[in-house]
């Protein structure tokens, strides 16, 4: 007995849905594969799941990329929107800007100037003359500035040094205040200690009479 035809509309049972499409598109994705294989085509296939889950299979020779890029050029259906066509548009640009600050740039190192005419020949002198210029103006600032935290720092080390003098000095006179008082104290203390004072008189007190 054959295999019933199936009616072709949309699995209502969930579960039912899930194994139709599990089993479909792994077949649908070895039928791809067996394409690429025997008739040496470039296939790219894709699908998404209900919920939302991906499912790819691209040929081994090529990237989705490649295929996409190719399938936009050969059908001529724009497949990005003009923001990702603008954004591609300013990447070539900005490629295109920096090759050529490359090339100035070898041509100002004095690389690379053989091709270039009399008129270039002059604009890249004129060119080496401003930089050259702008080199000098920038040294000459950068000295003025140096001399000026020169003189900066020189008076700022005459006012340390000033404030260290006066300091030391100040400690100076603090010591020899110091040491004078207690000088004068112990000469207080030594008077205060005395027992008796001592009178010098002549042994023989008459002696100046006789005489």
């Amino acid at each position: 007995m054959g295999r019933g035809k199936i009616e072709i509309k949309r699995i209502e049972n969930s579960s039912n849905r899930q194994v139709t499409y599990s089993k479909r598109r792994n077949g649908i994705i070895k039928k791809a594969k067996e394409i690429t294989v025997l008739c040496d085509a470039h296939v790219s296939l894709v699908v998404f799941a209900s919920s939302g889950k991906m499912h790819e299979y691209c040929s081994p020779s090529m990237q989705l990329v490649d295929i996409l890029d190719k399938y936009h050029k050969q059908s001529g259906k724009r497949l990005w929107d003009a923001k990702h066509e603008n954004l591609s548009n300013e990447l070539d640009r900005v490629k295109k800007e920096n090759d050529n600050m490359q090339i100035e740039l070898r041509h100002l190192r004095g690389e690379d100037i053989t091709s270039l005419n009399y008129k270039e020949l002059m604009a890249l002198e004129q060119a080496l003359e401003n930089g050259l210029i702008g080199v000098r103006e920038k040294q000459s600032e950068f000295m003025k500035m140096m001399r000026t935290n020169e003189r900066m720092m020189e008076e700022e080390n005459k006012r340390l040094n000033n404030e260290l003098y006066q300091k030391e000095m100040e400690a100076m006179g603090e010591c020899v205040r110091e040491m004078d008082n207690g000088y004068n104290q112990r000469m207080r203390d030594f008077n205060s200690q005395m027992p008796f004072a001592f009178r010098v008189q002549p042994i023989q007190p008459n002696l100046q009479e006789r005489i």
